[in-house]
């Protein structure tokens, strides 16, 4: 499979099998960047599920201008912010109980593994929405700038600017927790 694609073009042929090897190979990774993005496990779960809904309903065209992936997550990452939008319009403060937390908790410790890990994590977390984005993609998700910069809808210079500002940001953060590293 060629990032994707080649299962995009099936699945817009009729073959639905397609379209499950995108969910069976992108779910994760897609849940767990929108989750830096609203900071809750389960609208991440279903801001990924309507990202796949529309892949299914709207069939939208696939330039080729980018991977697949920087693609799917742009698309995601669009459905997420109207729906953010939406609640900010409507003054809902989203709860999060502690069955939330836990669960949450659950899928970031299977998805990382060391303790030191778990650290870095925490750290990532308390950064701001901008800096969480960047250093997800590029760090986590193997994506590079050119493909952050498509997927954040920014400049490429912008891109890199927020790079090396988020990645102080994380440096001092990690400093302040305590943490002792090589280089970051």
């Amino acid at each position: 499979m060629d990032n994707g694609e080649s299962s995009y073009r099936r699945f817009l042929a009729g073959d639905n099998e397609g379209l499950y090897e995108i969910i069976c190979t992108y779910q994760t990774g897609l849940i767990l960047y929108l989750n830096s993005y609203v900071q809750n496990i389960h609208t991440a779960e279903d801001m990924a599920e309507s990202t796949f809904v529309e892949l299914m309903i709207k069939r939208p065209k696939f330039s080729g201008k980018s991977s697949f992936k920087t693609w799917l997550y742009a698309i995601g990452r669009n459905i997420t912010a109207k729906h953010l939008r939406k609640l900010t319009k409507l003054s809902v403060v989203p709860l999060e109980s502690q069955e939330y937390l836990a669960d949450e908790q659950n899928v970031e410790i299977d998805y990382i593994k060391s303790e030191q890990k778990r650290l870095v994590h925490q750290a990532l977390h308390s950064l701001k929405l901008e800096y969480r984005q960047i250093l997800y993609l590029i760090y986590f998700e193997g994506f590079n700038k050119e493909e952050a910069a498509l997927i954040m809808n920014k400049s490429e210079r912008q891109i890199k600017d927020l790079l090396f500002n988020s990645k102080k940001a994380l440096k001092d953060e990690l400093e302040r927790r305590g943490f002792e590293y090589e280089e970051l």
